[in-house]
């Protein structure tokens, strides 16, 4: 199993952390926006992670802006945006393309290719849900799941 997360924007919540528990790796699809955010997943599993528009330091520039995985026979391309994907995915073989940005879930196939955005497990925006994902590898195919986090609302400001 491999946890996929992404725009974090510098928040580990504790419910990120106990549904990423179990997992071999962890996929980061960028904003991060905190080095401290990677070494607490890095508690769990490897990770393995990409910059996005908001990392910034010296720490961020260490990060690719894309970069692919092998998942078990499976060739995955993660990066930040998908609007700054470059190749075609059918095309050069990619089982899955990850990515983050949008902060909205999503999980979609098109052309034969995962295409999967597990929304943003930092700070809520608007009414999005707080979520990651969980990918399985079987045998070179991926199954995707969103797992929405139950997080409390933030308490109101006196």
């Amino acid at each position: 199993m491999v946890g996929v997360i992404s725009d974090t924007h510098g928040l580990v919540r504790p419910e990120a952390l106990a549904a990423l528990r179990g997992v071999r790796l962890i996929l980061h699809a960028g904003d991060v926006c905190a080095a401290d955010v990677l070494a607490t997943l890095r508690e769990i599993a490897p990770v393995l992670a990409v910059r996005g528009n908001n990392d910034r330091g010296d720490w961020a520039r260490a990060l690719p802006t894309s970069r692919d995985v092998d998942l078990g026979g499976a060739r995955v391309h993660l990066l930040h945006d998908l609007h700054a994907l470059t190749v075609d995915p059918a095309r050069e073989g990619y089982a899955a393309v990850i990515t983050g940005h949008s902060h909205r879930p999503k999980i979609e196939r098109r052309d034969g290719v995962l295409y999967l955005n597990p929304g943003s497990a930092g700070p809520r925006r608007f009414t999005l849900p707080v979520s990651l994902a969980r990918l399985s590898v079987v045998r070179k195919a991926l199954r995707a799941r969103i797992v929405e986090l139950a997080v409390s609302p933030p308490s109101p400001r006196r």
